[in-house]
């Protein structure tokens, strides 16, 4: 299929749509913005390897070198023209493997962190089950078509948003085209270009894959960040040279009605927190980073937000050691969680309070009151 060409004005409209299933979320916290069919379950196609990514990048040494099996050069589909014997570390594996969209590198990976493609497959599964992606089965690492491969596209959005707070994972699926080289044969090198049209033609895009296959018809996950406003859109199975229409309209639509308001700013003291033994008798802590809530509409009642700190310390304290965390609430439900950690380092010591604090707590928890 030949490469897009977005118009610089987008229609609003959502109304002529042509994906069967589709959703767009703020990527920090899971907020849901608009959906359509998104608990349906669909042909994921290539949009598997966001999975098949994550793990590789969560369980593998990135700098491992990794060599290519014949049955591996053998997969069918989508390819990055690996060949037996081949020789490349995991990291320019899995980037090919993303950018090219490359089953038979999906198949190398599996075999190297699970021996097999229905092991990895499993692990895959396991792991979309753990961060809430429970209508998902993987039964392989490419997302070729499988009566037993599906997902939804909220359980996509799901993933892609797990994998946006993995700072190698926002680093591949953003990459818009890079020279990959081998380490065998040593002379050859192959500069990919990302299957993701969006990337370099959409204001703030910065991932996430692409997927096609003739059960799955066209599929998108596109995440895009403009003014702290982080969007993850999902489209599945759309029509012939419409899913990065589609997505366009959706993360416009994002954009246009949602805004992020800022509850703390990062280094913002937000809580004092006693020390025992030290030469301070407490210390400030404030959140790692801003602390951030998505708003569209009237829903700004919906968001509360829990602070959750130590009682007290033991010195010695180092400067941003965590000591609690910030938990974001939608309707009640913690949509996001933000470290909360030390101002200063505190040297032990003596200081009266400090001592005072230490007896203070000591009673306390000795009667159970803690």
């Amino acid at each position: 299929m030949g490469r897009t060409v977005f118009a610089e004005e987008t229609p609003q409209s959502l109304d002529d749509m042509t994906a069967t299933s589709m959703i767009l979320i703020e990527a920090s916290t899971g907020k849901v913005i608009y959906e359509k069919n998104a608990e349906s379950r669909q042909y994921p196609a290539s949009t598997t390897k966001m999975m098949t990514l994550l793990l590789a990048i969560e369980n593998g040494n990135l700098d491992d070198t990794i060599t290519v099996d014949a049955k591996a050069a053998a997969t069918e589909g989508s390819s990055m023209h690996l060949e037996t014997n081949d020789q490349l570390n995991l990291k320019d594996l899995v980037t090919g493997m993303m950018l090219a969209s490359g089953n038979d590198a999906t198949v190398v990976v599996a075999d190297y962190l699970a021996g097999s493609v229905k092991d990895y497959a499993a692990y895959m599964t396991e792991k979309a089950q753990t961060i809430g992606a429970t209508n998902t089965h993987f039964a392989n690492s490419s997302g070729l078509p499988d009566s037993d491969h599906y997902s939804t596209a909220h359980d996509l959005a799901r993933i892609a948003a797990y994998g946006y707070k993995n700072p190698v994972f926002r680093e591949i699926v953003g990459t818009k085209e890079k020279e990959i080289q081998w380490k065998v044969p040593p002379t050859k090198k192959i500069k990919f270009k990302n299957t993701n049209d969006l990337l370099g033609l959409y204001p703030g895009a910065n991932g996430m894959k692409t997927g096609y296959t003739e059960a799955a018809g066209e599929c998108l996950v596109a995440s895009a960040e403009r003014n702290g406003v982080n969007l993850i859109a999902v489209i599945m199975h759309a029509a012939d040279d419409k899913r990065f229409i589609e997505a366009t309209k959706l993360l416009d639509y994002g954009f246009n009605n949602l805004k992020m308001v800022r509850a703390f700013a990062k280094e913002e003291v937000v809580k004092n927190i006693r020390v025992h033994g030290g030469k301070t008798y407490q210390l400030t802590a404030h959140p790692k980073e801003d602390i951030l809530y998505p708003i569209s509409g009237d829903d700004r009642s919906r968001f509360s937000i829990n602070i959750k700190a130590d009682r007290y310390v033991n010195a010695p304290v180092q400067k941003d050691t965590v000591v609690g965390y910030v938990s974001i609430l939608y309707d009640g439900q913690e949509v996001n969680r933000i470290d909360l950690v030390a101002d200063d380092s505190i040297p032990s010591g003596f200081n009266f309070f400090s001592f005072c604090g230490g007896i203070y707590d000591g009673i306390f928890s000795l009667f159970g009151f803690f």
